[in-house]
């Protein structure tokens, strides 16, 4: 009795074992970011785990304190992270260099522009799927513009007259990323669009003049026109004074229109809300068109089929329409061209994505493995130009110097001059 109870015993537990039921093969922790694509995530993660009996721990942190994490876990190898969201241009290189990506070799990225897949890939094997595409846009009130008797800007003169135009106490003419490191990616388009670039080459060249007069144009449309407090304000900050009439104007990534327009986040009427492409520069018509956020399985992970099919759900063609209907920019093509989609989206979105996908650059900042030293280094000019409205005698030696700094960490990293 006792040996066939043994035998019955030893049958559940392989055929267990083979179904791969137990709790803890059930199990996925997923890291997500403090974005509009991670909180549809969440909502809607009950979902995955009743259609697949798969328990989903879900994180989510806003996106320095999610690269500070995965990179302390990651590094130290202690971590049981499955599945993670990630900005490409920030930590694809960093991540990838040290293998901490696993390759997706598997997955089907027909539905992808093939542009974009440099930044998902390394040594030509995809190591993340695209969820956002984001460009820089223009917003704006409609209201306060009819008021003031002024139409939308189309280039850097006429956005410097209209900030000057309609910036009182109340409401500041024009916002945009202020804060240090945080201001880089919103610097980028005004460094294009005055013909210069951050690096060529694997050279930083943000130091050359067109670069310099770039930044000082920044420095005085904020310095002169923006909120108060700009140099200590990112998106996260921009975004409420926008929602509560406190600003004409805001450049930033075409991914918020969305919230700006929701009514139980914004106080000004959607109707009065407007979105226009970037405007363009003395040099080239040229905004950022880049891959914002994508998602990786951890080479660390020891639930590697899970984590598969949790990826292909989350990236998946229903999540990427539902997320469009939502208002945020996802990568795939076919959400671009679905007649639902289509039929809701703001007729703005459709027509800035169509010129930031012609003429757009698909970087937003420094592409290297040290960007977030980068990143800092770019913003302490950015700081002294805001706050001195651009009349700073310093900016040509601080870019310089800078550059120099930024050439070294390529150096370090062996990516100089390439």
């Amino acid at each position: 009795m006792k040996g066939k109870f043994t035998a019955t015993l030893v049958v559940l537990l392989s055929l267990c074992l083979s179904q791969g039921v137990w709790a803890q093969a059930k199990e996925l922790r997923v890291m997500l970011g403090n974005h509009p694509y991670g909180e549809l995530l969440k909502s809607a993660i009950p979902e995955f785990e009743k259609e697949t009996g798969i328990k989903v721990n879900a994180e989510s942190l806003q996106e320095s304190q999610l690269t500070q994490k995965l990179t302390t876990e990651f590094a130290t190898r202690s971590s049981s992270v499955d599945v993670f969201m990630l900005r490409p241009l920030q930590e694809g290189k960093l991540f990838s260099k040290n293998g901490w990506f696993e390759t997706l070799g598997s997955y089907d990225f027909s539905d992808y522009p093939k542009n974009i897949m440099e930044v998902a890939s390394a040594d030509g094997k995809p190591y993340l799927v695209p969820l956002v595409t984001e460009w820089q846009v223009l917003y704006y009130r409609k209201d306060l513009f009819q008021k003031a008797g002024i139409t939308v800007p189309k280039n850097f003169v006429e956005l410097e007259e209209a900030a000057k135009k309609l910036h009182s106490d109340d409401v500041a003419g024009i916002a945009s990323r202020g804060k240090g490191a945080a201001s880089v990616t919103q610097l980028s388009g005004y460094i294009y669009n005055h013909g210069a670039r951050y690096l060529d080459k694997g050279v930083a060249v943000f130091d050359s003049q067109a670069a310099v007069d770039a930044i000082r144009y920044y420095g005085r449309l904020l310095g002169n026109y923006g909120p108060k407090g700009v140099t200590s304000m990112s998106w996260e900050n921009i975004m409420p004074l926008f929602q509560a009439g406190k600003t004409a104007m805001w450049t930033d990534a075409s991914v918020f229109y969305g919230q700006i327009v929701d009514p139980t986040k914004t106080q000004i009427p959607a109707e009065n809300i407007g979105i226009a492409s970037f405007p363009e520069g003395p040099k080239a018509n040229s905004p950022f068109f880049v891959v914002a956020w994508g998602m990786a399985i951890a080479s660390q992970s020891k639930n590697k089929e899970l984590a598969i099919k949790f990826l292909d759900w989350a990236t998946s063609k229903d999540l990427a329409k539902r997320a469009m209907l939502a208002n945020i920019t996802v990568s795939r093509i076919s959400a671009w061209q679905d007649k639902e989609v289509l039929a809701k989206v703001h007729p703005g979105l459709v027509e800035t994505q169509l010129l930031a996908a012609r003429t757009g650059y698909p970087f937003d900042r420094p592409y290297m493995a040290a960007v977030g030293e980068a990143r800092d280094l770019i913003g302490e000019i950015v700081i002294e130009s805001i706050n001195t409205r651009g009349q700073s005698p310093d900016l040509e030696k601080m870019a310089k110097e800078r550059a120099a700094k930024v050439n070294n960490l390529l150096k370090d990293a062996g990516e100089y001059g390439k």
